[in-house]
């Protein structure tokens, strides 16, 4: 079984036992998140089932296991001929969530 869930304007792939990383989410390790923007699960003998956006009564819970950071990012800006350049970088914070089960 597996689902499609949407998280800051992501697509994410789940299974239950998967690690996946999503966006920050403000909450401590070891508490359990739900997400209810379910899009699509995948159930077990070829079933599909697709929301029009979301499932109804569909929703995947996990535990939090920790915050991690992205990779950098560099933004570089240049005008050619004018002599400006300008670079600025970041990394964002994300979130490990490890799911442990998908009701649809």
């Amino acid at each position: 079984m597996y689902a499609i869930i949407q998280n800051g304007g992501r697509q994410v792939r789940v299974t239950p036992g998967a690690v996946v990383t999503v966006d920050r989410i403000p909450e401590e390790a070891g508490h359990e998140v739900s997400f209810d923007r379910v899009l699509l699960v995948g159930k077990d003998g070829g079933q599909v089932l697709a929301g029009s956006p979301y499932v109804p009564d569909a929703s995947v819970t996990g535990v939090i296991d920790g915050v991690v950071r992205g990779p950098k990012i560099r933004v570089f800006r240049k005008k050619r001929r004018k002599g400006m350049r300008r670079t600025q970088g970041h990394r964002s914070v994300l979130t490990r969530v490890r799911v442990k089960d998908i009701r649809a």
